[in-house]
């Protein structure tokens, strides 16, 4: 594989297909995959947060801090890494040789599909979770971060909305601007 990418990160809001292209990424490249969201939901255990139905503003701000500094210093000084975490992307803008994918669902019908499919819970029921995770999330991150807009596209080198494209084809747009010649794993 000749890019000059050594690290990729994996950017979008809940259920648009972050964890699946990077676990087929992970599969196809053999990199380490990191999901900052699992590192969330361990701390929200551990403190008694059910993620779905608190957030962001259930985390003390320097919790949240913690997590933005382990992404820079690990996308700074490791190769090799897929890092999927909602503002990775954003986070990593002015570190070199990071390849960052915002993934996007452009019909919040499905997204409310598979946190219903995921979940086992109602259409209510999801259009709240999603809805209190992402407005708790961008109120802290805006307080914390400044007022942007965390899913810009111009804070990435890829946007691919996964309405119109399957997992594969997703990957496949990733490996293309990696320009990947390998052959794929079984």
């Amino acid at each position: 594989m000749e890019n000059t990418y050594k690290n990729i990160t994996i950017s979008g809001k809940v259920a648009v297909g972050t964890t699946t292209l990077s676990r087929n990424l992970q599969t196809i490249l053999g990199w380490k995959h990191i999901n900052a969201g699992f590192i969330q939901r361990e701390y929200d255990r551990m403190h008694n947060i059910h993620e779905n139905m608190q957030g962001a503003s259930s985390r003390p701000d320097d919790h949240e801090q913690s997590i933005e500094a382990m992404t820079k210093k690990m996308l700074t000084e490791e190769e090799h890494l897929i890092y999927e975490a909602w503002l990775s992307g954003f986070v990593s803008k002015d570190i070199p040789g990071v390849l960052r994918v915002l993934v996007y669902c452009s019909h919040d019908e499905v997204r409310v599909d598979r946190v219903m499919n995921r979940e086992n819970v109602s259409v209510d029921d999801a259009k709240k979770w999603i809805r209190q995770r992402e407005d708790e999330n961008i109120a802290k991150w805006k307080k914390l971060y400044g007022d942007y807009d965390f899913w810009d596209p111009k804070y990435y080198d890829l946007a691919i909305d996964t309405y119109g494209c399957g997992p594969m084809e997703t990957m496949g747009k990733v490996l293309d601007k990696l320009k990947y010649k390998g052959t794929f794993k079984k």
